[in-house]
């Protein structure tokens, strides 16, 4: 089993114009890096998965469920299983460490 990596050993893909992950994943959690472009948007959306995940840099306006925050670096969510959610970015580029459990097999690809 390895213990260590690297931002180059994980799954990189785009999830929507402008939207970046890093994935990697164990058997019951999930690690996600975020990186939003400037006025990027990810769509609205729910999945079975529970996320948690805590604002890096930048900020972004968050829908989850009937509510909205404009959340900043250092500031939290969760995010129960199966409740609509919908990101854009503000006007800097912002990052965040979203975590999944279980992990999200869709994200493994």
């Amino acid at each position: 089993m390895k213990y260590f990596y690297r931002a180059e050993d994980a799954n990189q893909r785009e999830l929507a114009p402008g939207v970046k992950l890093k994935t990697m994943w164990g058997d019951k959690i999930m690690m996600s890096l975020v990186e939003l472009d400037p006025g990027s948007e990810v769509p609205l959306h729910s999945h079975p998965n529970e996320q948690a995940g805590m604002v890096l840099e930048g900020e972004f306006e968050f829908t989850i469920g009937t509510e909205s925050k404009k959340v900043k670096e250092g500031e939290y969510y969760i995010i129960p299983g199966g409740i609509e959610h919908r990101v854009v970015a503000g006007p800097k580029p912002a990052r965040a460490l979203d975590i999944f459990s279980p992990p999200r097999e869709d994200y493994k690809s």
